[in-house]
């Protein structure tokens, strides 16, 4: 199977052409590939398909196997490579993911895609939808109390369900052992992404990301579109901002149509072949 190593700003995916390439789909086999001491080392697989709907499919799994509905920063990637390998000539694409349809536009440089800006589309309130397990309409910097910890939270989908917690210090945050915490609360019944974010002015914000199924990771575009909502929300920062993440810089507005727009580079790191 053919492959190429992508990364936007440090969340990596081993990349798959699913239209002409033998794609095995197991979970065992997606977490050996992805293993970074004995596989080729990502968060994970993302598979380039057809689409009846739109100009391509996107299918992304997290480095345990498990199926995601969108990534934000693997959607990027996935548009650098259906223009760079040749699938497409478009600047401006339309990609089908389990998290809905989105527009993505593409930069190009010398006849290479170096970065991208994606319509995420609006952002999802009702606890119902994202889905959030409680009796409330919607959770916006509300108490919710996991491991015996009472945190205020905001919740949101981006496509994915995401739990924004506002810390101090995001540094200091010990996410290995606070972040299995929400991933597996009955609170979220289809598990969540948790941001803590650190405000540090009114057009920046500092985040760091444990993902369902990935654990923590350099970032998370989708969360961070989250991060910046939440923000915007309880009146932190303006309505376009940097979102600061272990790998890299994003570039975040919530528009006046109501669609969260993010902006952010795509890299190809290299191609290979395994059995």
């Amino acid at each position: 199977m053919k492959f190429t190593k992508m990364h936007g700003i440090g969340n990596d995916y081993i990349y798959v052409n699913g239209m002409s390439e033998d794609v095995c789909y197991d979970e065992e086999y997606i977490q050996k590939i992805s293993d970074r001491h004995t596989g080729i080392g990502s968060d994970g697989m993302i598979v380039i398909l057809d689409s009846e709907h739109c100009d391509f499919k996107m299918r992304m799994f997290n480095k345990d196997g498990s199926e995601g509905k969108m990534c934000g920063n693997g959607i990027r990637c996935f548009a650098k490579f259906v223009y760079d390998h040749g699938l497409t000539n478009k600047d401006q694409i339309t990609v089908e993911t389990l998290g809905g349809n989105k527009i993505v536009y593409l930069h190009i440089v010398n006849g290479e895609v170096i970065s991208a800006k994606v319509d995420m589309g609006q952002p999802i309130f009702e606890c119902a939808k994202i889905p959030v397990a409680v009796e409330h309409m919607q959770m916006i910097d509300a108490p919710l109390t996991i491991h015996d910890h009472t945190y205020q939270v905001t919740c949101l989908s981006m496509g994915n369900p995401h739990c924004v917690i506002f810390v101090n210090d995001v540094m200091s945050m010990d996410l290995d052992k606070i972040g299995p915490y929400f991933e597996h609360s009955h609170y979220f019944p289809e598990s969540v992404n948790t941001e803590f974010v650190e405000m540090i002015d009114e057009d920046t914000i500092r985040m760091r990301v444990w993902e369902r199924g990935s654990k923590e990771t350099q970032a998370c575009g989708t969360g961070a579109c989250a991060s910046a909502v939440a923000a915007m929300l309880l009146s932190h920062c303006k309505r376009k901002l940097t979102v600061q993440l272990l790998g890299g810089d994003l570039e975040i507005e919530w528009a006046e149509d109501n669609h969260v727009y993010m902006s952010g580079p795509a890299v190809s790191v290299y191609h290979g072949e395994i059995d």
